[in-house]
C-alpha cells in the first residue's frame, strides 16, 4: 500500500443500452428541394433574403450545395448572401416542416415507444428492447433510414452507440445519409480523436477557454485531471471528464409534448380598476415566461382568459406570425386582447394567460429573425 497517495477509481459506464440518434439531413432545405424539383442542384438557404430585411435575419439551415460556399446554420443571412449571391433564399414553411416531422415520428414509433425528440429534425431512440425484436441496433437504424425515404423521400443520418452523447456525435460523422456505429470497445478511440469543438455542448466561448487550457481534442481532454477540469469549467468540467471516457448514463426521456404553457390566478377580492388589471397581466406574463424558459419552448398564440364576478368566462386568442417567449411581448399582446374584450364594471374574479402553438427553442435564435422587418 502506498502511503500519502490518493487514488481515484475510474468511473464505470453502462454499456448495456442500444441508443440511436436520428438526424434529418438539412431538413428544411431538403423539404423545399423535394417539393420544388426545379431547385435541385441549386444552393438553397432557409432565410429571408437580406435585401428584404435590411440585412437582418439568420440562416435556419442550408442544403449541401450551399454549404460548399461556406453557408451554414446560425450564420447571418447577409453573410450567406455575400458568400453565395446566387443562392435561393426561402423564408421557410414551418407548418409543412412540422407536418413532415410528425410523419417521421410515426415511423420511429413502429420500432420503439422510447423516443426523445430534440427538435423537428432529430431524436434519440432507445431500441434496447424494440417492437421488431431486432437484436442489431445498426440494422434498426438502416431500416429506419429506408422507411423515412420510402415515406417522405428525405434522407437522414444515424449514430448508433450505447449512450446518447456518443450516438449524437456519431450521427454527424458521415452526413448525409450515413450510419456511424461506435461500440463500447471503439468509444475511447472515437472520442479521443475528436476536435474539442465537436463535443456536443461545448460552445464557441468554451472552446476558446479550452484552447487556452491546452485542450484541442479529446486526447487533451482525457489527460486532464478531474479536479482541474471542475475548477476551470465547473459542472461542464465534471461532465466532460466522464463523457470523454464514454460515460453518459442519462436515459432517453419519453417526451409527451406540451401543447400550451399558461398561468392563471383567482382573486379573493375582485379586480375593479385598470391599474389592478395591468399589474396582474404583467405578473402573469412574467410567470408564463418563466415556464416557457423551463420547458425550453416558445409559441405563436396568446390566449387571454377572463372570468367575471358573475362567473361568466370569456377567452380570446391571437395568433402571431412569429414566435414569442419574452414577458414584455407576452404582456403587450395580452393587454391588447384585454383592451378588446375586457369589462371592468362587473369586476374580475380570474385572469389567465396561455401561450400555445409551441415549438422547441432548439432553433430560437435562427427562427425568430426570419420574420424581422
Amino acid at each position: 500500500m502506498e502511503i500519502g497517495v490518493v487514488r481515484f477509481d475510474e468511473p464505470s459506464k453502462d454499456t448495456s443500452r442500444k441508443i440511436i440518434h436520428i438526424d434529418m439531413d438539412a431538413f428544411f432545405a431538403s423539404v423545399e428541394e423535394r417539393d420544388h424539383p426545379e431547385l435541385k442542384g441549386q444552393p438553397i438557404i432557409i432565410a429571408k433574403h437580406p435585401n428584404l430585411t435590411k440585412g437582418k435575419g439568420v440562416v435556419a439551415t442550408a442544403n449541401y450545395v450551399a454549404r460548399t460556399y461556406g453557408v451554414h446554420s446560425a450564420m447571418s443571412a447577409q453573410k450567406a448572401y455575400e458568400l453565395c449571391p446566387k443562392g435561393v433564399f426561402i423564408s421557410g414553411n414551418y407548418e409543412r416542416y412540422r407536418e413532415i416531422s410528425a410523419k417521421i415520428r410515426e415511423i420511429f414509433l413502429n420500432y420503439t415507444d422510447i423516443i426523445e425528440p430534440l427538435s423537428l429534425d432529430e431524436a434519440y431512440l432507445d431500441v434496447t428492447e424494440n417492437k421488431k425484436e431486432m437484436k442489431s441496433a445498426t440494422f434498426i437504424a438502416q431500416s429506419i433510414q429506408k422507411d423515412v425515404w420510402d415515406s417522405v423521400r428525405l434522407t437522414c443520418s444515424a449514430g448508433v452507440s450505447y449512450n446518447k452523447f456518443i450516438a449524437k456525435l456519431a450521427s454527424d460523422f458521415k452526413k448525409p445519409a450515413g450510419v456511424t456505429v461506435v461500440t463500447p470497445d471503439e468509444a475511447l478511440t472515437f472520442l479521443r480523436n475528436l476536435p474539442i469543438e465537436k463535443f456536443y455542448g461545448v460552445g464557441k466561448k468554451t472552446v476558446e477557454r479550452m484552447h487556452d487550457s491546452g485542450i484541442f481534442n479529446g486526447e487533451d481532454l482525457y489527460q486532464k485531471n478531474e479536479m482541474d477540469l471542475i475548477r476551470s469549467f465547473g459542472k461542464m468540467g465534471y461532465s466532460l471528464y466522464r463523457k470523454v471516457r464514454g460515460i453518459d448514463d442519462s436515459p432517453v426521456r419519453i417526451s409527451r409534448e406540451r401543447k400550451s404553457v399558461g398561468r392563471e390566478n383567482t382573486y379573493n377580492k375582485n379586480l375593479v380598476t385598470e391599474n389592478e388589471i395591468i399589474a396582474e397581466l404583467r405578473f402573469l406574463s412574467n410567470k408564463v415566461q418563466h415556464s416557457l424558459r423551463k420547458e425550453q419552448k416558445h409559441g405563436k398564440t396568446i390566449v387571454l382568459k377572463v372570468r367575471y364576478s358573475d362567473f361568466e368566462t370569456v377567452t380570446k386568442r391571437h395568433t402571431l406570425p412569429h414566435y414569442i417567449k419574452d414577458a414584455e411581448e407576452i404582456f403587450f399582446h395580452a393587454q391588447n386582447i384585454w383592451d378588446e374584450i375586457g369589462q371592468l364594471k362587473k369586476g374580475i374574479r380570474l385572469l389567465g394567460i396561455t401561450v400555445t402553438t409551441l415549438d422547441p427553442l432548439t432553433f430560437e435564435n435562427i427562427v425568430l429573425p426570419l420574420w424581422e422587418n
